[in-house]
């Protein structure tokens, strides 16, 4: 329908005016959302207010007052007088397509159809087509601008400025400026502009920029902090300890920016449609006004080209153009408020279809906040050495379990020489220390290099870290980890969207079971390696299913790459979660899984009541308008006034509230 829908087909969306990237035309899909930005309601309905007072002004002396001297070119005058305004920036718009190579725009059939009205003698239909179909425009192009900063003022909270102590005086420089390794001053109510770490003993936080929640989030010294969180109590020091650019929220907010440009099916499919329907639509029109000639004896060529005109008017393609991806930038928007981010509305798409969501156990459905609850060394073996060695080759981990193993031995040690170490994916490290082979990991770690134990590790219910030293059994230690207080509820919730769960994890079987027990699934399956994962998704998925699997998108890369959908959970601790998953989830809670299904849903479902309702009034009026039955003013509706409905209904899924549709 306009400037605006082009420019949401191939384009990240802007953001404040900035995006990170340059793009070339390409045909006549170009950007004017810039020209509006800044502009008042009122400035953007100038011209279209200036047309509508010469169109009044016009009918009231044609219909009303009817004097003598209204006749002629004074009459013509006015008209185009009152054309002009909305008509001369749609017709520049046709031309340039043309240039570009583009025949057939929407701006074509708009510029046809009121020229033609002007050729026939109808003056204020013409005028009339042409306002509308501008005020439509202003409309949408609000509506995506609306779209747009709702998803900017969530994500851009990254201040331009901070303070930063030199000397142990504060002083405030740009905060692009700000290097790794100074200190920021951090005053209650401000935003932290780069990610750093706590120097400040306490500090409390809203993290509702990243995470979609309000609620505090007290982090204690050493803790990371991240751009966007807001102080909320008392003077913070924070370390810097990245560039500004490469802030998680930067990435975050880089994300969503080009999340539009993967596009969905039912978009690529409407692109393609109007690409193909509107030549068609040109020569049908052609087609209603010449060849009647051949087959009516009273034809009149007037007649026949008015038909035609009120055809082309019927015929334009906006209210799918632009509603459409209006609808997928409200669902991106919407999982942006509750801390949801999709990497492009093709995602939205498939969540929608999804039949069963399969998921990683720790960091997922629990906490992932690991704690020693036993240690067990046998007495041949040196138990703080042992440790000792354990927190060393832990420390090249980012596992929760390395963090579990760190809290309970303390500091490393780095006067142990440490060298050759190896991850074995499903099975846990390997390294040497002071010149000695070192194990740590499951007791399969242990079968694998043909390491004889008497443990019957089979029977217990704990999370165990079995270590080896020189090709002989050390011990073990037992660690334990929390189910989150809503992976039940998460669970049940996706129960009753008619989607199947089943839990894969790399865990012993029996921890495994335990939890898939307390929070609902009946599929659980643990002691599994990568490729045990691959193979069971393989399984779900040889059974026709839409499988969208849930994890840290890092350690399970190649389930991920397998699965339609592949959802991280916690995106704000880790750069490479960002990079690889298809959805993230900011803030570790399981139960925004069923929220950003349920948004997929009710965006498709938005998207296919705008289809529906744009065909359905289309050709009806289309009908009647070849039949003569219809005016410009049905045209106009047909046009205009459902390519409202159809923006109105689009943005409604911006103002949901996803919770309470999941609670009914």
């Amino acid at each position: 329908m306009s400037k605006e829908c082009c420019s949401t087909e191939d384009k990240p969306i802007k953001i404040h005016g900035k995006s990170d990237k340059d793009h070339e035309t390409n045909g006549h899909d170009h950007d004017h959302s810039h020209e509006n930005d800044g502009k008042s309601p009122l400035k953007m309905f100038l011209p279209a207010l200036f047309s509508l007072i010469l169109l009044l002004t016009g009918i009231l002396l044609d219909y009303v007052l009817k004097p003598e001297w209204f006749t002629g070119w004074l009459r013509l005058a006015l008209y185009i007088s009152a054309f002009l305004p909305v008509g001369l920036p749609v017709m520049k718009e046709a031309f340039s397509s043309i240039r570009n190579g583009d025949f057939f725009s929407e701006f074509l059939l708009m510029t046809i159809a009121t020229v033609g009205a002007f050729a026939i003698g109808e003056y204020p239909e013409g005028v009339a087509v042409m306002l509308f179909y501008s005020v439509g425009e202003v409309f949408q192009m609000m509506a995506v601008q609306k779209a747009k900063r709702n998803i900017g003022i969530l994500l851009d909270q990254r201040p331009d400025e901070v303070t930063v102590m030199e000397n142990n005086i504060p002083k405030i420089i740009k905060a692009e400026s700000a290097e790794i390794g100074q200190l920021i001053q951090l005053k209650p109510g401000e935003k932290l502009a780069l990610d750093g770490k706590l120097l400040s003993e306490t500090a409390s936080f809203n993290t509702s920029a990243l995470t979609g929640e309000s609620k505090p989030s007290t982090k204690k010294k050493d803790d990371t902090v991240l751009a966007g969180m807001i102080n909320l109590n008392t003077v913070s020091l924070v370390k810097i300890n990245t560039a500004y650019r490469d802030s998680k929220l930067s990435k975050i907010l880089e994300m969503v920016q080009n999340a539009t440009s993967q596009k969905a099916k039912t978009e690529l499919f409407i692109r393609k449609f109007a690409k193909i329907y509107t030549p068609i639509v040109v020569f049908l029109a052609i087609g209603i006004c010449l060849l009647p000639y051949f087959f009516v004896q009273d034809y009149e060529f007037r007649d026949w080209l008015y038909r035609a005109l009120v055809f082309l008017v019927i015929s334009c393609p906006c209210a799918l153009v632009i509603s459409i991806p209006l609808g997928y930038f409200g669902g991106i928007g919407a999982g942006s408020r509750n801390g949801i981010l999709f990497k492009g509305s093709n995602f939205i798409d498939v969540l929608a279809s999804i039949n069963h969501v399969v998921m990683d156990k720790t960091g997922t459905m629990t906490e992932g906040v690991f704690k020693v609850q036993k240690v067990f060394i046998e007495k041949d073996f040196n138990k703080e050495e042992i440790l000792q060695y354990l927190n060393i080759l832990e420390s090249k981990s980012t596992h929760p379990i390395a963090t579990a193993v760190h809290e309970f031995v303390g500091e490393v040690k780095h006067s142990i020489l440490l060298e050759n170490v190896e991850d074995i994916a499903g099975y846990g490290l390997k390294g040497t220390v002071d010149g000695k082979e070192f194990l740590a990991g499951n007791f399969k770690l242990l079968e694998k290099f043909g390491i004889q134990h008497h443990i019957s590790h089979h029977t217990v219910s704990d999370t165990l870290i079995a270590v080896a030293l020189d090709k002989r059994f050390a011990g073990y230690l037992t660690i334990s980890d929390q189910i989150k207080e809503d992976a039940a509820s998460t669970v049940l919730s996706l129960q009753k969207l008619g989607i199947k769960t089943t839990m894969l994890s790399g865990d012993k079987s029996a921890v495994v079971q335990e939890v898939a027990k307390t929070i609902g699934i009946t599929d659980a399956f643990g002691d599994l390696l990568p490729e045990d994962k691959v193979n069971k998704v393989k399984e779900i998925k040889s059974g026709n299913g839409t499988v969208a699997f849930v994890g840290d998108g890092v350690n399970d890369a190649p389930v991920v790459a397998l699965s339609d959908v592949g959802i991280a959970m916690g995106g704000l601790g880790s750069d490479a979660t960002i990079e690889t998953a298809d959805v993230v989830i900011q803030d570790d809670r399981p139960s925004k899984i069923p929220m950003a299904i349920k948004i997929g849903k009710e965006t498709k479902k938005i998207v296919w009541q705008n289809i529906i309702l744009a065909f359905g009034v289309k050709a009806v009026v289309l009908i009647l308008g070849a039949g003569g039955l219809a005016t410009m003013w049905e045209a106009v509706f047909a046009d205009v006034g459902v390519a409202l409905l159809a923006i109105l209904n689009a943005i409604r899924i911006q103002h949901m509230d996803f919770s309470k549709k999941l609670n009914n």
